[in-house]
């Protein structure tokens, strides 16, 4: 996207500098051939200086590279550069300018430089809400961060919405905020921006915090298997569609295990397991039959193995022989009530 080599014209600006001033920006941003940034203490070590001195130095050092007579023979770069930047939305995150522009990793850190020395760049420091990130525009930075705070306090703690569905939400949030007619490529990398919003391996967007987003192990792989799917699954299909899905190699018996320890699942028959957030309640199937009789008062044997199908995969008989349980009583009109 660049029409010019950011680790020459690093190098064009550098050459100016006195030995110590140029080391120092190096060493900083890493742009030696092995790419190593050094910190403050380290450089100070090897001079025999405080790290507020290095700190000094590199200051100065990068005010007298945007005096000098390269920075302004680069004006061209310094547009090009400013427009690849408008192009990618005029806000982005520091990873992605420098995942969109650099082609390698020894070209991030020229590229940074360049940010960093630019004066059409300006830059907002990681924190809680926002990761790092850079911009042109100080208002719409703000209309940006102020429509994804907004969007974040909308969200429910564990709801998952797909994508286009969550990018029309975020447009709302930005027409609130006076930000209208971007180009809808922009969104998703204003997205990126947030660290309390994410996207899982599906493509569906939620809180950062929630574990339908952030996802660390076999259950929530399982999860979003189940939520894919729709219907219950037996753990062994799991474990495969997990493998298919994430290509994540997953055993199926340590998916079954996961299963078990999770209130987020429900055995609902030999093996198989459904969401509780589907409606089904936890149990064996006399537990099933107490919770509906506790519902809806006294039932008919008929009506009974109905409503318990509904939650479980279970025979008839199955089903019949559990309301011989002491925990049912056969009422005088032929329906089961709980016992008191």
């Amino acid at each position: 996207m660049l029409s010019f080599s950011p680790k020459t014209a690093t190098k064009d600006l550098l050459a100016g500098l006195p030995e110590r001033s140029r080391r120092v920006l190096t060493d900083r941003f890493g742009l030696s051939q092995k790419g190593e940034r050094r910190t403050l203490d380290a450089i100070g070590q090897e001079y025999g200086i405080t790290r507020e001195r290095i700190r000094q130095i590199e200051n100065h050092s990068i005010t007298a590279v945007r005096d000098s007579e390269a920075y302004s023979t680069l004006a061209q770069s310094w547009e090009d550069l400013k427009a690849a930047v408008l192009a990618l939305g005029g806000v982005l995150s520091e990873e992605t300018i420098l995942n969109e522009l650099a082609k390698n990793e020894t070209e991030r850190n020229h590229l940074l430089f360049l940010l960093t020395v630019g004066h059409q760049f300006d830059d907002r420091r990681e924190d809680n809400d926002f990761k790092a990130r850079w911009h042109i525009d100080e208002a719409l930075a703000e209309s940006v961060e102020a429509a994804l705070s907004s969007l974040y306090q909308s969200i429910e703690p564990n709801k998952l919405t797909p994508e286009e569905e969550f990018l029309e939400l975020f447009a709302r949030h930005l027409k609130q905020e006076g930000v209208k007619n971007r180009p809808a490529d922009a969104l998703p990398r204003w997205l990126l921006i947030s660290k309390r919003i994410g996207r899982n391996p599906l493509g569906e967007w939620g809180r950062q915090d929630s574990p339908h987003v952030r996802i660390k192990n076999t259950r929530d792989f399982a999860y979003l298997t189940l939520k894919r799917h729709g219907s219950p699954m037996h753990f062994i299909e799991v474990a495969k569609s997990i493998e298919k899905l994430f290509s994540r190699k997953t055993h199926p018996a340590t998916t079954h295990n996961e299963l078990i320890k999770d209130n987020r699942f429900v055995l609902v028959g030999r093996g198989l397991y459904a969401l509780k957030e589907w409606g089904y309640e936890p149990g064996v199937v006399r537990d099933v039959i107490s919770g509906i009789l506790k519902r809806e008062g006294p039932l008919t044997r008929e009506e009974i193995i109905e409503r318990v199908k509904r939650e479980r995969y279970v025979k008839d008989a199955t089903i019949s022989v559990n309301l011989q349980n002491n925990m049912f009583v056969r009422n005088s009109d032929g329906k089961y009530s709980l016992a008191k």
